[in-house]
């Protein structure tokens, strides 16, 4: 879900730029931790591996706004650490068969604003940043139970049991400015394999989701420093009602672990151990146009965010 944008970086005042070079490192980690590792878990998928029509395109555009705590790291410096995001969003899809079942081809870029303030020794520090996040590249093949069907013999199908696996890439396109502490761009490659299956069960579907996230080195951070990260596990479970044709309700959740950040050599102890609960709406506008609504909260918090996060998208297929 998530078209070529000009480049326009957010400016930020030097005083205030100043401020945020001297954070400690553990302290920095707390601001670009949103858009370097944590929305990427939060990421909620209703009605993934389900039988689609192919040669079916998808247009989308999209609003998210999240804004909540930052829970620190060990041995972090700051407290009341708040961030909040509004970004915009277009992506394409469009499906087609692989191997006789249906496939799906989707990419994606959005456009973010982040404003982030805390405590620092008794001093309270601003910073803001706009940017392009890391453009998204996905591919995703249900080998089973998803015959690869024109919507002429789609209309007549009925699906059971579908299973399907997916490779999600995001290569480091994204606005990175190794001077600043908050950026939209993470600066190194993430890869992200998955597999999953549904079940539709009169107007209910079930979704079950694992995927895990495997990430580059950022060979700039803070301009001359490192930052590794291990790999980042993500279950998923949705239940899904159908109201009518294109109109739908979901119950969606998420347990994720893992993805301990390492700074020049350095473990900072802040591996995930966090959960989210969120609800999806969509409705049909017209025969090709569609809106969905979704929003989610935080449920469990070790380390990362503890956001509300609500979206607005329309979709479009032709």
């Amino acid at each position: 879900m998530q078209s070529n944008f000009s480049v326009l970086v957010g400016s930020q005042p030097k005083s205030s730029a100043n401020r945020w070079r001297k954070l400690p490192y553990a302290a920095a980690m707390v601001f670009i931790a949103l858009g370097s590792k944590t929305t990427l878990a939060q990421d909620l998928e209703p009605r993934s591996y389900t039988n689609i029509p192919i040669d079916t395109n998808f247009l989308a555009l999209g609003y998210l706004h999240s804004d909540g705590e930052v829970a620190p790291s060990p041995g972090s410096a700051i407290e009341d650490a708040q961030l909040s995001i509004d970004s915009v969003a277009i992506g394409y899809a469009r499906t087609f068969a692989l191997a006789g079942s249906s496939a799906k081809f989707d990419m994606a870029v959005a456009r973010s604003c982040f404003e982030g303030s805390a405590n620092l020794n008794g001093e309270r520090i601003e910073a803001d940043r706009c940017g392009y996040t890391d453009p998204i590249i996905k591919l995703t093949w249900n080998f089973f139970g998803a015959p690869a069907l024109t919507a002429k013999s789609f209309a007549n199908w009925n699906q059971d049991i579908v299973i399907g696996t997916s490779l999600e890439v995001a290569p480091p396109l994204g606005s990175y400015d190794p001077d600043r502490l908050l950026n939209a761009g993470t600066n190194r490659w993430t890869i992200r394999p998955g597999v999953g299956m549904s079940q539709k069960l009169g107007r209910w579907y079930y979704n079950l989701m694992l995927s895990v996230r495997l990430y580059g080195d950022n060979d700039e951070y803070l301009k001359r420093g490192t930052l590794s990260q291990a790999p980042q596990y993500n279950f998923q479970g949705h239940l899904i009602y159908t109201l009518g044709r294109g109109h739908w309700l979901s119950l969606n959740s998420n347990y994720f672990i893992g993805g301990e950040t390492t700074k020049n050599g350095v473990d900072s102890g802040d591996d995930q151990n966090n959960s989210r609960f969120g609800v999806t709406y969509s409705f049909p506008l017209a025969a090709h146009h569609s809106i969905k609504l979704n929003y989610s909260t935080g449920v469990i918090t070790r380390y990362g965010n503890d956001f509300e996060s609500f979206g607005a998208y329309w979709l479009y297929h032709f």
